[in-house]
Parts: C-alpha cells; structure tokens; sequence
C-alpha cells in the first residue's frame, strides 16, 4: 500500500504540479506515495467561503477559523485514520532527516498548512499531533512548507529514489555535510579534479571523502558535530 498524504490548504494550486514531476511524479506515478490536494474553503459553512477572522483579544491579522480545518480533518480521515496530523508552521519541531525517516514509515498523514496569523489554538491542542517547521523564518502560508516535508520524507521510502545509495551520502546523515563532488572532464578552466578521486583507490577516496566532511561540517555547521555518536576524530 503506498503512503498516503492529504494536503489541507487554502492553496492547492501552489503545488500542485509539485507533485507531478521528476521523482516525486514518479514515486505517485508508481503507487509508491499517494498525494492528495484539498482546498480548505471547501469545508466552509460561510456563503462567502471565509475561512478567517478576527483573532479574540485583538491583534494584527486575521486567523484561520476553527470548524472548516476541524471538519476537512475529519473528512480525509473517515475512512482512514491519520497516524499523524501535522501543521506546518514556524514555532514546531525544526524538521530534520530523523523526523522525516520516521514519518516515512507511517500509512497515513495528514498535512495542515496555515496562512495569515496562523489557526485557531483549539485545533492545535485537539486535532493535531505534530508541529514542524522547515527553518527559522516566516513564509507566506504552509503550502511551500508542506511540498518540502512531502519531498523530504518521500526519498526515505524505498524505491522512490532511482539509486538508493545515493541516501547514504546525503547531507545530515550521520550528522555530517556531503563531500565534493566531480565529473568529467578531468580538468576545467584550469582546475583539476583531486588527484585521489581518480586514483582508483577506494580506500583511499573514502578516507578523502570523510576527510571532507569533517572539513566542510566544522567549518559550516560544528552545531551537527555535537550530535555525532562515536568518538571520531573533528579536526581532520
């Protein structure tokens, strides 16, 4: 059974075609995943299909209203519950490749992308069970943030990446950046491909690679260094 995930937004045609491309389109392609767009005016009772107003107390902005994201939760998950209900917004969890290989195992998601000031409190504290965010700044609405989290924990699933070695070497996993890389020809406006990459050694382009991303980490994020669980040496 392929992973199914419903998309609750105000935005359905942001992303759409998201979907229909490159390895994603391949993965819905091939029952792999199973991606599902809604838009959450359609679970409005307001004629003029509102979905926000005003926040109590005052303040800036608009929110989303409590009963259309409660009944278009309820709605994708009558005949299949979720195993989670995730909102995308900038105050949950930072996602990282953990989260998203966890998620990857499930059956069901479903995800929720705010937009203006964000949803009403009592659909956080009921209906959702998860909150992540993509980074440390603010973006339109969740639409965007919802196609990231898709991609990221659909290449976690087998077969949806053409070579799933390729996972191995990825960045962030064992909490290392990814080594350099190059491709032919051997020499470019002047610069040449190191030496060991072309040695034929693969011991020695393995230990040049590690080399490379204790390197690259220390000096771009030494933050991931903390995480590492053995006692690797750093200062390679």
């Amino acid at each position: 059974m392929p992973l199914k995930i419903d998309i609750l937004t105000l935005f359905p045609k942001m992303i759409s075609g998201f979907f229909s491309e490159s390895i994603l389109g391949r993965a819905c392609a091939n029952g792999i995943i199973d991606v599902q767009l809604h838009d959450i005016r359609d679970w409005t009772l307001d004629k003029h299909r509102r979905v926000d107003d005003r926040p109590f107390g005052g303040g800036a902005g608009m929110l989303m209203a409590a009963q259309p994201v409660f009944d278009a939760i309820s709605a994708v998950c009558a005949e299949n519950p979720a195993d989670e209900v995730v909102y995308l917004c900038p105050d949950g969890e930072p996602l990282t490749n953990e989260i998203a290989k966890k998620l990857s195992t499930k059956k069901h998601l479903v995800l929720l992308s705010g937009h203006y000031e964000g949803i009403d409190q009592r659909i956080r504290d009921t209906v959702v069970t998860r909150e992540i965010s993509i980074g440390d700044y603010v973006l339109t609405n969740g639409t965007i943030a919802a196609a990231v989290l898709v991609d990221c924990l659909a290449r976690q699933i087998p077969g949806v990446l053409g070579e799933e070695n390729s996972l191995t070497s990825d960045s962030f996993n064992d909490s290392l950046l990814s080594f350099p890389q190059y491709t032919r020809p051997e020499v470019f406006r002047g610069m040449p491909v190191p030496p060991v990459l072309l040695s034929g050694n693969h011991a020695e382009i393995k230990r040049w690679r590690r080399e490379q991303q204790l390197k690259k980490t220390r000096e771009r994020r030494p933050d991931l260094l903390l995480k590492r669980k053995d006692n690797e040496p750093t200062n390679s």
